[in-house]
């Protein structure tokens, strides 16, 4: 027993000694994600672009229901970000664009670059904290915290965010409920809306 446990140390010694030794993982798409990310692209096949991410430029789209546009660059689409822990996203919101209340599995910090915005979050005893941004204003939003922002101004506004996971996760909680296939029946009990409420927001997702 003894044998075996000084085994399995020695072992684990290894596989950390031969982790620490890399600089970076980037991560190789073509192989499955496990828990902790992907396994690592071969090191002599990475090259500069791989650490470069172009997804941010240019002019983004504000038309659907929301009048927003999110883009999230996480390690699925920014490799490089495999085994670090963080993950970016950009913003955009057209007049009177929204994202709505939705959540992580990480916490969030905001700065806003175009526009005037209100930002916030909901904690657990159900207290809102919120604020106008203006260009230049940062906002933390908790880890899992239901958060929001709003465009206020009277022009599109623009704002990144940083998050502390490679891989977040974005759930939206209007979408949640009535853009999938939970019955209106079901969603009436849980949201306290009229059936004619549900229906008129399942319409709007393209599911009734």
């Amino acid at each position: 027993m003894n044998n075996l446990l000084v085994f399995f140390i020695f072992s684990l010694l290894a596989l950390l000694s031969h982790a620490i030794e890399l600089d970076f993982c980037v991560g190789d798409l073509s192989l499955p994600r496990g828990p902790q990310g992907y396994a690592c692209k071969n090191p002599a096949t990475v090259t500069t672009d791989d650490f470069v991410y172009t997804g941010f430029r240019g002019e983004k789209a504000t038309t659907n229901i929301f009048r927003n546009n999110v883009t999230l660059a996480s390690a699925n689409a920014y490799p490089a970000l495999n085994g670090l822990g963080i993950s970016m996203g950009r913003l955009e919101f057209g007049v009177g664009g929204v994202i709505p209340l939705h959540s992580h599995r990480t916490s969030e910090v905001i700065i806003v670059i175009r526009g005037t915005i209100i930002a916030g979050f909901i904690d657990t005893n159900n207290r809102a904290y919120y604020k106008r941004l203006e260009v230049g204003d940062v906002m933390i939003f908790p880890q899992a915290m239901l958060h929001f922002q709003v465009n206020v101004g009277r022009t599109s506004a623009t704002a990144f965010v940083s998050l502390n996971g490679a891989n977040p996760g974005f759930q939206l909680t209007t979408p949640s409920l009535f853009a999938g296939n939970l019955p209106a029946q079901i969603a009436e009990q849980i949201t306290l809306l009229s059936h004619d409420e549900v229906m008129r927001l399942k319409r709007a997702f393209g599911t009734a």
